[in-house]
């Protein structure tokens, strides 16, 4: 048994099924663990470190910042949070947002601004629509909304007026909006849901049936935004936007930092003392995030990411046709998925010994979410690692 691991195991919170790898430096696309053994990051913090690790630009400016201002109280203004908020409000529909820690305090942020807009409004709504299989977080009220059974277990009663509908489908969704809904909760593709992806149209025909049924729609763009899927934000590849969207995860490249977007209209509800955080969008995290959103934009990482993303699916659909056990790939950009006839787990550990990170999601289907600087040899090696595996079983 490693040192670290047996240390942990008697003063962490044994939440988290880890694996037997203490990870001690990271460069790019590269991690190394304490035995000295490199490994291939596809799987960047689940999503997260979309600039690969220890990027010289954002160390530069968290470096910077904390020897200048780290935190004061949000009484209080701050230069670079100001500057992020400008960035991140001319890069999409929204006019405004709230800074948090997290996707799911975004989320939280989010499901408190549509209750509270109706409730201003004098409108008698409060039910939110989620869909079957999501992922929104675990607070309470994010994993009310959440539509997966299996992380519920032991934490009822869930809170109420959350109720979820199949993921794809119009007509349940139809079914169950009326003048009761507040807001429909939707990601634009179900990263722990198994990366399913809707039919072309169903984010279209979910904004015209909360325009008519008058309800907000809220893309919960956690997984998905930040260049993950070749656009800044998924819902980018549509003509249409949402009145609210969640960002965390790749914000910061691995500084805590969640943020919620809205419109004008519907962000007035949040009036002085309406809602507030004490970490939320300090010096330290959004000087670091404005680092990413820079480099972003320097080294025009969403169309690197972009064209990656096409040369990987088709490395795995490669693989499909070579092997039966394959049976799907999925995904757009560098969130894809490949759907197994066999244990995800037991592929995903097979990887790591062979120095590959990835991980697998609802049993059977394979994730793949590295940093957008992943490169083409990398990606060819992955697919030889897994060319072998698949054939061994």
């Amino acid at each position: 048994m490693n040192e670290w691991i047996d240390r942990e195991a008697k003063v962490v919170a044994q939440t988290y099924g880890r694996y037997p790898v203490v990870f001690v430096e990271g460069e790019g696309t590269t991690l190394i663990d304490d035995a000295g053994k490199r490994y291939t990051d596809f799987l960047a913090g689940i999503a997260v470190c979309n600039l690969g690790h220890a990027h010289p630009k954002v160390a530069e400016a968290v470096a910077n910042q904390a020897k200048i201002l780290c935190h004061v109280s949000n009484l209080f203004y701050t230069r670079p949070q100001i500057e992020l908020a400008e960035w991140l409000t001319s890069h999409c529909f929204a006019d405004r947002l709230f800074l948090c820690n997290s996707g799911a305090e975004a989320n939280e942020a989010a499901i408190k601004l549509a209750r509270k807009y109706f409730y201003d409004k004098g409108e008698a709504r409060h039910r939110i629509l989620t869909m079957g299989r999501s992922f929104h977080g675990r607070t309470m009220a994010t994993l009310s909304a959440t539509g997966q059974d299996k992380i519920k277990e032991g934490f009822t009663p869930l809170l109420p007026g959350f109720e979820h509908v199949a993921f794809d489908d119009l007509g349940a969704l139809e079914a169950a909006l009326d003048e009761t809904v507040c807001a429909v909760l939707v990601e634009p593709i179900q990263g722990e849901g198994g990366v399913c992806v809707p039919e072309a149209g169903y984010l279209e025909a979910v904004r015209a049936l909360c325009d008519r049924f008058g309800a907000l729609l809220i893309f919960d763009e956690v997984q998905t935004g930040m260049g993950r899927t070749g656009k800044l934000f998924a819902h980018q590849h549509t003509a249409i936007t949402p009145d609210i969207m969640t960002l965390a995860k790749a914000l910061g490249n691995g500084l805590p930092i969640g943020a919620m977007l809205a419109t004008d209209k519907v962000m007035a509800a949040f009036s002085k003392g309406a809602h507030g955080s004490t970490f939320g969008g300090t010096p330290l995290v959004t000087a670091a995030a404005l680092a990413v959103v820079r480099t972003f934009d320097a080294e025009k990482i969403v169309e690197k990411g972009a064209e990656m993303g096409v040369y990987f699916r088709s490395a795995l659909e490669a693989l499909k046709a070579k092997h039966t056990l394959v049976k799907d790939v999925r995904g757009v950009g560098l969130l894809l998925g490949m759907e197994i006839d066999a244990d995800g787990a037991e592929v995903v550990k097979k990887c790591l010994a062979r120095g590959q990170v990835i991980n697998a999601v609802q049993g059977n289907t394979l994730r793949f979410v590295p940093p957008l600087i992943i490169t083409e040899a990398e990606i060819d090696a992955l697919i030889v690692v897994l060319d072998a595996i698949f054939s061994e079983i």
